[in-house]
């Protein structure tokens, strides 16, 4: 599948709320799904850079945000259609600096999918703790390793 990384643009946005509320009303099963509201992207990704995987069709498949000043991914997630094509790891390997750089994320441990991809991806687990929405874990990629490496 051919795919395609670029910075979102504010013709984006209608799309990205939608893929954003859907894929953690899918994900996160174990929350109440009206927790998640269209409002939260721009809400959680104020002052992050966003990129955006385009499929062949031009059809936005997936979106990363990142909090450039930490190297840190705060968000990353994939159309449910374009699950298991590449679309995150393209979305990984378009990140500045990317694979030398390290990035850093935290990760809801109840999140098996999520977990088992950065894991699949080269991130170690350096820590452990417990938010507001359940226990996580904080993952840092590793220089020279991972997708696009």
């Amino acid at each position: 599948m051919q795919i395609s990384v670029r910075v979102a643009a504010a013709r984006d946005l209608a799309v990205l709320q939608e893929l954003f509320l859907a894929s953690r009303r899918q994900t996160y099963t174990w929350m109440a799904g009206d927790a998640f509201r269209l409002a939260d992207l721009e809400q959680q990704t104020r002052g992050e850079t966003i990129l955006v995987a385009e499929d062949a069709r031009g059809a936005i498949a997936g979106f990363v945000s990142i909090w450039d000043a930490d190297h840190f991914i705060h968000h990353l997630y994939v159309d449910r259609g374009h699950h298991r094509m590449g679309v995150g790891r393209a979305l990984l390997a378009a990140l500045p600096g990317w694979p030398l750089q390290k990035y850093s994320l935290k990760c809801l441990c109840r999140n098996h999918g999520a977990t088992a991809f950065y894991r699949a991806c080269g991130f170690a687990e350096t820590e452990r703790g417990v938010g507001e929405d359940g226990d996580y874990i904080v993952f840092e990629s590793g220089s020279g390793a991972g997708p696009g490496s």
